[in-house]
């Protein structure tokens, strides 16, 4: 029923960029706070950006200037450029759905492998 399909990860040459899409259905974006998270290999999953209902957008510090979290509520969709990519950026990319109203809710896609490799 409630679903995020992740899409658009890839193979990617340094300094390049990349635009990330998470389709959500089941639920309406605008009602939940969407995040992009990453696990790079080996290391413990970590807070990419995220867009909160009111349209409020926070980026962990190394992400901004580089990546931007945008949400098309028409479309039901968040994305995440990602710019001046290098190779520290290879991670598996989640999108991430949070809901602190009624009841707590939390959603994750399975994730896109982005790589940033020559």
């Amino acid at each position: 029923q409630v679903q995020l399909v992740e899409s658009g990860g890839g193979l990617v040459q340094p300094g390049g960029s990349l635009t990330l899409s998470c389709a959500a259905s089941g639920f309406t974006v605008s009602r939940y706070r969407m995040s992009w998270y990453r696990q790079c290999p080996g290391k413990e999953r970590e807070l990419v950006a995220l867009i909160n209902t009111g349209g409020s957008i926070d980026y962990a510090d190394s992400m901004k200037g580089r990546f931007t979290i945008s949400r098309d509520n028409a479309k039901n969709t968040v994305y995440l450029q990602m710019n001046s990519l290098n190779p520290e950026d290879t991670a598996v990319y989640f999108c991430n759905a949070k809901a602190f109203l009624a009841r707590f809710l939390d959603y994750w896609g399975q994730g896109t492998q982005v790589t940033v490799s020559s």
